[in-house]
């Protein structure tokens, strides 16, 4: 199984927290999406071997393409590669771009799944962050979008300054009203170089306590699980059936193909990352050059990858493949770094497999770098 990620580097206006490539500029739009299909045919080879079963549109905002865009690439993977009979194809999509044309659109190409950005329905919050719709947008692209789409993700973000946990909680009741079987969260993060960065350094914004932040981490916890909801991932829950195909693949280790500038791709042993320059990436594919860098992971590399991954999973570390792909000497080292985060009721062992318990989870990030190896080869 593997898997096609398609980067659309274009948005309406930056969002005040986001570090990601983009531009606000549509100028390059046809010549980008040229160089996208052109990309998608000169890297054919890499997948001579094996089914694509996941196609995901990810930005940028991929929804300020048309559905004809959006179908003159899909038919590129389509004619270009082997691709499995129910693929999972997603499209991240902002609500004021959401209209109930464009579902209706959208419902009728290939794409069945769709991953909409609604962050909050808080009208402060929305403001605070800058992002380009409102509340009433918002519900109105939901109302509309779960008419035609059984498979819809929604993105929550939780830890933003000035959200108490009563509005938090208010938040994922709206998501649970309309029925959405899959939700990723993440707490705001401060990414340097941003405009969040900048108003917090100069103290128009707070910073948010971390014991704030964890509190509403738990409270999106115990209010998903007790709707059914699988907190499958560190950041992402859904219904079963619902989980998402495509980030289920990154995290157990599966094959990728990242097309499009900034893009990242990963075979196993070797990690790559495309340009991250609209300009410079279009100019390359017209030259039939892919304008990518690699770094081969070693050994050790490989372990640290699938122990952070694997924390983050409900599937836990397998210490059977940590030893079957790494040898004794890592396994040994797995177990005798997991003792003191067992003792402190962290980590558990559960049918081979080494998981995260409860109270570890908001902390699984620095117990697995508390795992990884260094300087082996």
């Amino acid at each position: 199984m593997s898997g096609i990620y398609i980067h659309i580097p274009f948005c309406k206006q930056a969002c005040h927290y986001c570090d990601f490539h983009f531009s606000t500029s549509l100028k390059k739009k046809d010549e980008l999406i040229d160089a996208l299909i052109r990309e998608i045919e000169l890297r054919q080879y890499e997948f001579k071997n094996t089914t694509v079963e996941t196609i995901y549109f990810g930005g940028g905002t991929p929804s300020l393409l048309t559905s004809e865009e959006l179908k003159r690439i899909i038919d590129s993977v389509f004619k270009n590669y082997n691709v499995s009979e129910n693929p999972e194809i997603t499209l991240e999509a902002n609500p004021d771009d959401l209209s109930n044309k464009q579902i209706i659109n959208l419902s009728n190409s290939q794409i069945n799944r769709l991953s909409i950005g609604i962050q909050s329905f808080h009208e402060k919050d929305l403001k605070l962050m800058n992002r380009a719709h409102n509340t009433q947008e918002a519900k109105q692209c939901l109302e509309e979008a779960t008419k035609y789409f059984n498979n819809i993700s929604l993105d929550l973000i939780y830890g933003i300054p000035g959200t108490t946990h009563q509005e938090w909680e208010q938040n994922i009741d709206i998501a649970l009203a309309f029925g959405i079987k899959h939700i990723s969260s993440y707490a705001l993060t401060v990414e340097p170089k941003t405009a969040l960065a900048s108003f917090i350094d100069k103290g128009l914004i707070n910073t948010v306590d971390d014991a704030l932040i964890q509190e509403q981490f738990y409270i999106l916890i115990d209010k998903l699980e007790a709707n059914n909801f699988v907190h499958y991932e560190l950041s992402n829950f859904g219904k079963e059936g619902f989980f998402s195909r495509n980030n289920s693949a990154y995290w157990q280790g599966k094959h990728y193909i990242g097309i499009g500038p900034s893009a990242h791709s990963f075979n196993g042993k070797q990690r790559g990352w495309n340009i991250r320059n609209n300009t410079k990436y279009i100019k390359a594919i017209q030259n039939n050059e892919l304008p990518i860098e690699t770094e081969t992971l070693t050994k050790t590399d490989r372990y640290n990858e699938c122990v952070m991954t694997g924390l983050r999973t409900v599937w836990g570390v397998s210490i059977k493949k940590i030893k079957a792909e790494f040898g004794t000497t890592f396994e040994t080292y797995l177990l005798q770094q997991a003792q003191k985060h067992i003792k402190e009721h962290l980590l558990y062992i559960e049918d081979d497999k080494l998981k995260v318990t409860k109270k570890g989870k908001f902390l699984s990030d620095g117990i697995a770098s508390d795992l990884f190896k260094i300087n082996i080869v």
